[in-house]
């Protein structure tokens, strides 16, 4: 089970252009669409819904590879 993250949580992650820092937005417990792409998603293995801090962009992520801020 990955760790839980909760709304409003500072969080960071590695990516092609180096660490990026946001805040996250919403949870998602159910597989979604973005432009045409599916992203899998359970309650016990959630996507996380974050917005950049510094583009003000939306990324999609598991918990597995973000960390508190």
């Amino acid at each position: 089970m990955e760790r839980g993250f909760h709304i409003g949580d500072q969080v960071w992650w590695n990516s092609e252009a180096g660490r990026v820092g946001g805040t996250i937005v919403r949870i998602h417990t159910q597989d979604f669409d973005v432009n045409g792409y599916t992203h899998h998603a359970r309650p016990d293995a959630p996507q996380y819904e974050i917005r950049s801090s510094k583009t003000g962009h939306i990324a999609f992520h598991k918990g597995t590879v973000l960390t508190y801020s």
